[in-house]
């Protein structure tokens, strides 16, 4: 099988680094991958978002399969240039894809199919958001309608906060044409988990759960960003929670989607909060999570490309997939001024001696390569795993194999899976 990758960040390395160990694969291609993805895959000189482009070539060498990272692709139609082409692409439909390109029609598809989720006001200008964050009450939560790289939700906790949650939206339009609309939510209280899964249209089959960690500073304090850590199993989810969410989220999302016309092949992610009253949904994201994605691929003891396939095929094999019994915590390095704009071209040194170490993969996100040497080219440059036999030991791997690393400005947090073993209690975070 030939498979072809979007996309230029870790998600997409991780996938790479799965389909080179999955049976039946020949050749893998990135489109437009990271000096990291060339070490494994062939590199195609076109971004992921050029939709005739990487059409015309999946096209011309023969692609078997393509897997999307990103979801700018799937959200400008990528499903539907490949379907006209007659070429395989596992990932939903732009109709489909709206389920995250917009978080309000996700709010009210949620409302309009019994899936648990928090209130929420839609609004348009300044004293709209006011008056429903005051009908809410704080703490709330502001998000931006559309794509904002993860990064368009400001939450609210007092009347300075407001202000500036006001002022970021509609005077400064932090978020330009995302924030055109903007969902003012109540803000749940509990765990935040990410669940999967792989979906063919009609039947769905789970990923391993995660934890992610979106906020930049340690405790989860300072600005939202695209995701600064992760670990799985989530290990925070109670015994047989994973039977409800399938049942009272995952399906009647799927259902409802094929109810809608808008029939669902690809990754379903659900952002959850695990709160008093149960699994309630925070966000879906129509592809892969990132960093998540790091973490769970390492624990994959399955053939990506065959699953992804059958999926894109609406023949999915509903069998359990296999897992690896062990942890994984995933550390993302980011430059200095990352989230809002970050530094770029600062060299990086120690990825070598980090890989030397047992258990230590290294995925390239935002760098580049320029005269032998190896440079940050975006805000999160590399995500840094751990493997082990439990959380504890996964972390201190993990964080073994930031410390051989260093570029100027370097940063990253450093409590990556703390506040699950302080929930765990006694337990180091077993499997």
């Amino acid at each position: 099988m030939r498979v072809l990758v979007l996309g230029s960040g870790a998600r997409e390395h991780a996938i790479v680094h799965a389909l080179r160990r999955s049976n039946g694969v020949s050749e893998v291609f990135a489109a437009p991958g990271n000096p990291g993805i060339a070490q494994a895959a062939d590199l195609l000189p076109v971004v992921a978002d050029d939709l005739p482009g990487v059409a015309e070539a999946a096209s011309d060498l023969r692609i078997d399969l393509t897997i999307v990272g990103p979801e700018l692709p799937l959200v400008l139609g990528i499903g539907e240039e490949f379907e006209r082409r007659g070429l395989r692409l596992f990932g939903p439909s732009r109709d489909a894809a709206e389920i995250e390109a917009s978080k309000v029609f996700a709010k009210e598809f949620c409302q309009r199919h019994g899936i648990p989720t928090g209130d929420a006001v839609v609004v348009r200008n300044r004293d709209e958001a006011a008056a429903a964050a005051h009908k809410i009450g704080l703490p709330a939560v502001f998000k931006a309608d559309g794509l904002a790289a993860g990064k368009g939700v400001l939450i609210v906790r007092t009347k300075d906060d407001l202000e500036e949650a006001l002022d970021a939206f509609f005077v400064q339009r932090r978020f330009g044409d995302a924030g055109d609309k903007v969902l003012v939510e109540e803000c749940l209280v509990g765990n935040e988990v990410s669940y999967m899964v792989i979906s063919d249209g009609s039947e769905v089959v789970p990923i391993a759960t995660s934890h992610d960690y979106k906020r930049a500073g340690d405790g989860d304090e300072g600005p939202n960003t695209g995701g600064m850590g992760a670990h799985s199993p989530a290990l925070v989810i109670p015994p047989g929670t994973s039977r409800l969410i399938l049942d009272t989220i995952v399906r009647p999302t799927i259902e409802g989607m094929a109810a809608e016309g808008r029939e669902y092949r690809g990754v379903l992610y659900v952002g959850l909060m695990m709160t008093t009253a149960g699994p309630q949904v925070l966000e879906f994201n129509c592809r892969f999570g990132d960093p998540e994605t790091q973490a769970i691929l390492l624990r994959l003891d399955d053939n990506l490309a065959e699953i992804a396939r059958d999926a894109a095929d609406g023949a999915l094999d509903t069998r359990t997939l296999e897992w690896r019994k062990e942890a994984v915590a995933c550390v993302v390095l980011a430059s200095k001024g990352y989230p809002a704009g970050p530094r770029k071209g600062d060299e990086i040194t120690g990825v070598d001696e980090a890989l030397a170490l047992p258990g230590v993969t290294v995925y390239h996100a935002g760098t580049r390569s320029e005269g032998g040497r190896l440079l940050t080219a975006g805000g999160r440059v590399l995500s840094v795993c751990g493997r082990g036999a439990t959380l504890l030991e996964a972390l201190e791997v993990a964080y073994g194999g930031v410390h051989k690393i260093q570029f100027d400005g370097m940063w990253y947090r450093s409590d990556i899976g703390r506040d699950t073993l302080r929930t765990l209690g006694s337990s180091d975070g077993r499997p």
